[in-house]
């Protein structure tokens, strides 16, 4: 009830006591007719429009930056009258006005907005809240209708040429890198249509049978292991946001090779696809050295890339201490590249740049990985 009903309905009470008590029909009937007036406003607000909302967001998954659109179709499910509202639907952190101007029973209308992609995150699209007010402005009424659709905004991601060797380990104990990888015997499983005749073993299916199939491996393909520094106190700015696009810049370079990649938070503990994991990120707290202990332990692959801000050179003394654990070790600082540089070692390799663009050319720059 609004500043102005709620005045009106003391009013009446008021009037209709006052009129009522000391005998005065004037009185009485102005109270009435305002206490008919807010019972009238009370039916009016209260009336519930049937609505249907569907929506439609293409793509839901969209890079940083790139276009996106929500399609909204509502349609009036009444039969009887027309309807006149003012509604809104939520868009992020702000909010859209969708005109619904005489939407005669039976019909729908479409309406179209550009979702705001300029950060990454989750942007959740709806619900809509359709507002209903009285002719005299004595009632609001607000009630949402649909429910909510979530756009995925990824960081962007910058073209990568260059992935890292493989490894081959001699059974004298002796690490070597192979650019083209190598071919050991896995396993072998039954046959199954479209299989390369060549790679039958031929004696097995006599023994069995049926038609066996040897399984190779590749041991000297790298095994990516992605660690992004998502604590606070190592990012300044949006050192954060570039070092997600060069985590997810990795990322699709490994896939698109075909390249077994893991990615983990120092922070946070998110599971799902890398790039939904990437848009989910925040800044939080976090123990480094617990997290490198669990590397190590784990030995999860061969190539750890670490991605951290300006505040995270500090720790890139505990990083070189796992390269026993992982041959091939890269420190990306992102953010901070006119301070004075950490020099590579043989331990460790360190790329600084200033966003994630940067970071993908000096990539493709790196020679004796």
């Amino acid at each position: 009830m609004t500043a102005r009903g709620i005045a009106l309905a003391a009013t009446a009470g008021i009037l209709l006591g006052t009129g009522f008590r000391y005998g005065y029909p004037d009185l009485a009937l102005l109270g009435a007719a305002a206490g008919i007036a807010v019972v009238a406003a009370l039916v009016f607000a209260f009336w519930r429009p049937r609505l249907g909302v569907a929506r439609v967001a293409e793509p839901d998954r969209v890079a940083r930056g790139e276009p996106a659109d929500v399609t909204l179709t509502i349609s009036n499910t009444s039969k009887v009258r027309a309807a006149s509202l003012i509604a809104t639907d939520r868009c992020g952190a702000a909010t859209v006005d969708v005109p619904l101007l005489r939407l005669r029973a039976g019909h729908d209308t479409v309406e179209s907005y550009p979702v705001p992609t300029h950060r990454r995150g989750l942007v959740p699209i709806g619900p809509l809240h359709v507002t209903r007010r009285d002719p005299l402005g004595l009632i609001t009424l607000n009630r949402a209708y649909g429910g909510t659709t979530i756009v995925r905004v990824y960081p962007r991601v910058h073209p990568m040429r260059a992935v890292p060797a493989g490894l081959t380990r001699s059974l004298d104990g002796r690490v070597d890198k192979v650019p083209q990888g190598s071919i050991t015997f896995d396993t072998l499983r039954e046959y199954v249509p479209g299989d390369e005749l060549r790679r039958v073993h031929w004696r097995s299916s006599a023994k069995v049978g049926e038609l066996m199939v040897r399984e190779q491996l590749d041991t000297s393909e790298p095994q990516i292991v992605v660690l992004l520094d998502d604590r606070a106190t190592a990012h300044r700015g949006d050192s954060f946001e570039d070092a997600c696009e060069a985590a997810a810049s990795i990322v699709v370079a490994a896939v698109r090779e075909d390249l077994p990649v893991t990615l983990h938070l120092v922070a946070a503990t998110l599971s799902g696809p890398h790039l939904d994991v990437l848009t989910e990120a925040t800044l939080g707290d976090g123990d480094l050295d617990a997290t490198l202990r669990h590397l190590r332990a784990q030995k999860l692959g061969d190539t750890l890339i670490f991605l951290t801000g300006p505040g995270g050179r500090d720790d890139l003394g505990a990083l070189s201490g796992l390269r026993s654990a992982y041959p091939i070790a890269l420190a990306g600082i992102l953010g901070d590249r006119d301070s004075s540089p950490a020099a590579p070692t043989d331990r460790l390799l360190v790329i600084e740049a200033a966003d994630g663009a940067e970071f993908a050319a000096a990539w493709d720059g790196v020679r004796g990985w």
